[in-house]
């Protein structure tokens, strides 16, 4: 019963084997998960935690220890009528603990943390755009699989309708109509055709496996590539990840403008040094002694040569730079966006023609099968005339699928 049961759910799960298929827009989505890029998206998050951890520490208590033991070739002597003093010792040895507290620094650590948080988006947007770059590359992969896959089904039809054929001249030559050797040329058409197929299949395992190896993604050769009717937008603007990223730019040199213009102002802190040495704080006991200080401190560099002026006129000269790299980018990808829309245009033509020369093929053919049939033409000649066919309908599916792929390109570059 148990084996019943394990060969019935097999018997199941063999046809949704069998019709596995995938779409472009899930290669797209595995490509930008599954890529080894991806991770570093991660990578720059843990990066920047340590970092604003570091930067954000200055707001913490900071602690120091001291040790020293000197010894030196003199010390201070008092008068006679002070000789009750004991004299300084020439080793002398200090230990101290000190805490200093940033009380006020202008608001320099905020500033730090918003130019760290402006750099991790510029960073993982860069991350972005290098994944998105890929997807052209997963186009060109998947439309060439497809026309792989599509040629197939036009080669099995062609051997198809030769096998058909094949059984009407066997027949004409057993009744006396066609010659004997009239099927030596259709099984030698055959016989090609096996060649054909398993060329087109050694291509298209290629072509699966290098697509699979890019999406990380296991593929056999029995998938099936979804035929994508894409559409294009003319109306809508240009939405690429890099014009996010030039505005992530200036928001990075802004905060660093800001974070500049902060480094001037007066810095307040808290301090207090605890200790244990001889002598202490009382030069004049000669003893080991523990002593403290507390305060605070102000620290104001008022004047920097304009070093600080300076560096938020080259900032401002950066600002103007990426404005002017994000102009050229949107001007060369309008241009390349019109040469894709020409490429369309001209493939419509193209499929336009296509239909009217299968059509007319259609016909010779009909003739020519009427012919072969009568014994007016040799299979030869029947050959050549279905072989005409075969070879612009294959025109047209690779036509078709140059049309989805021309506009699948011209989805990328626009960023749709």
């Amino acid at each position: 019963m148990k084996q019943l049961i394990v060969i019935l759910s097999i018997l199941i799960t063999l046809p949704s084997i069998a019709q596995q298929n995938i779409t472009l827009g899930e290669c797209y989505q595995l490509v930008t998960k599954n890529y080894p890029l991806a991770k570093q998206s991660q990578l720059l998050d843990a990066q920047n935690k340590l970092d604003t951890e570091v930067i954000s520490t200055s707001k913490l208590p900071q602690f120091s220890f001291d040790a020293q033991a000197t010894y030196q070739s003199d010390v201070i002597e008092f008068p006679i009528v002070m000789s009750g003093i004991e004299p300084l010792n020439k080793d002398q040895y200090r230990a101290t603990l000190s805490v200093n507290q940033l009380i006020y620094n202008g608001g320099i650590t905020d500033a730090s943390l918003k130019v760290k948080s402006a750099q991790l988006k510029s960073k993982q947007k860069q991350v972005d755009i290098n994944l998105y770059q890929l997807k052209q590359q997963i186009n060109q992969l998947y439309f060439s699989i497809l026309l792989a896959q599509e040629s197939e089904l036009l080669l099995n039809a062609k051997k198809a309708q030769l096998e058909a054929k094949l059984k009407e001249v066997k027949s004409g030559i057993k009744y006396g109509v066609l010659l004997p050797s009239s099927d030596k040329v259709l099984e030698a058409e055959l016989l090609k055709i096996s060649q054909q197929y398993q060329e087109l299949k050694s291509n298209k395992s290629s072509l699966i496996e290098t697509l699979s190896s890019l999406i990380s993604q296991p593929l056999n050769d029995g998938i099936q590539f979804k035929y994508p009717l894409v559409e294009t937008d003319l109306q809508s603007g240009l939405k690429r990840p890099e014009l996010e990223l030039f505005q992530f730019k200036k928001e990075e040199i802004e905060n660093s403008e800001s974070l500049i213009s902060k480094q001037n102002a007066p810095k307040l802190l808290g301090f207090a040094t605890g200790g244990y040495g001889n002598p202490g704080l009382n030069m004049l006991d000669n003893s080991f002694q523990t002593f403290y200080t507390v305060g605070v401190k102000l620290n104001w560099n008022v004047f920097d040569w304009n070093s600080n002026k300076k560096q938020r006129q080259s900032l401002a000269i950066n600002k103007d730079i990426v404005d002017n790299e994000s102009e050229i980018f949107k001007l060369n990808t309008t241009i390349e966006l019109n040469q894709q829309q020409k490429e369309i245009d001209k493939i419509e033509g193209f499929i336009t023609s296509d239909f009217e020369i299968i059509n007319l093929r259609k016909e010779v053919l009909k003739t020519a099968d009427s012919q072969l049939k009568n014994g007016v033409i040799t299979p030869s000649a029947y050959i050549t005339e279905l072989t005409n066919l075969y070879e612009d309908e294959s025109t047209l599916v690779k036509h078709k699928i140059q049309l989805q792929l021309a506009k699948a390109n011209y989805n990328v570059i626009k960023g749709q």
